[in-house]
């Protein structure tokens, strides 16, 4: 009787040790964190990925996922966001993190990526710390030369929960293809910008993208399930994108 075929041995994610190298308040309760590889080796990944972080917590050592938030420039430091969720231990832990404790990453992961050279119209959706890969894909495509028309729409509940506000800005100021609009839940009247939901504003982004393209819009939709849910259930029945067309992660 013939051997079976050799099968081809799996790898799984690496494991590295990272050092807290700087961190900052985005937000009241979220927190960026900068970490770089200890080893001085690069951070290699994908637009969109994300990595998990081993915290050495009181009742034993636990993993904790993150999207990635910065982009893919062959350093060896990456950013993640970090809400602080009451009675949670493991974003105390991290709120908590000193600058140059070292941690154990393994990792990256995630099939919820952009090729940075992506050429088709792209409507980035994403609510809370749901906006930090939708952050990455974005700096990946506009350092890479990108003139594909991009949007972003970001929805949180007030003013001061908007993450990469300036950021935003100062990136839609330099490349004209780039976009970034923020809709508020319980927007202050002094408030200009969009209000309610981001379910409410899709459509209307979708359409001028859509507009004298030759390629479908792809849509990139990243927070909790019940919004991921809306949103791809409203593009493809009122708008008619195809299960291609919608990449989306859920963080619950």
């Amino acid at each position: 009787m013939d051997a079976a075929p050799e099968q081809p041995i799996r790898k799984g994610p690496p494991t590295f040790s990272v050092r807290l190298a700087a961190a900052r308040k985005l937000a009241p309760a979220v927190r960026l964190l900068a970490f770089e590889r200890v080893d001085g080796g690069p951070m290699v990944f994908e637009p969109g990925q994300w990595i998990n972080l081993v915290l050495p917590l009181p009742e034993g050592d636990t993993r904790r996922a993150y999207s990635i938030a910065s982009a893919p420039d062959g350093a060896g430091r990456f950013e993640v966001a970090v809400t602080r969720v009451e009675g949670g231990p493991g974003s105390s832990f991290l709120h908590d993190l000193d600058v140059g404790r070292e941690l154990v990453a393994v990792g990256p992961q995630g099939f919820f990526t952009r090729p940075p050279l992506a050429t088709h119209p792209s409507l980035f959706v994403g609510t809370g710390t749901g906006v930090t890969p939708l952050r990455s894909m974005i700096h990946a495509a506009l350092a890479a030369g990108s003139a594909t028309p991009m949007r972003l729409l970001f929805g949180t509940r007030t003013p001061e929960d908007v993450l990469f506000a300036d950021e935003l800005a100062a990136l839609a100021a330099r490349h004209p293809n780039f976009r970034a609009e923020c809709t508020l839940s319980r927007a202050p009247e002094s408030w200009t910008g969009r209000r309610g939901y981001v379910q409410e504003h899709v459509k209307e982004l979708w359409q001028e993208l859509a507009a004298g393209a030759t390629e479908p819009v792809h849509v990139y939709v990243c927070g909790l399930q019940r919004m991921v849910g809306a949103v791809r259930d409203l593009v493809k029945a009122d708008l008619g994108a195809t299960r291609r067309e919608i990449h989306s992660e859920r963080y619950d």
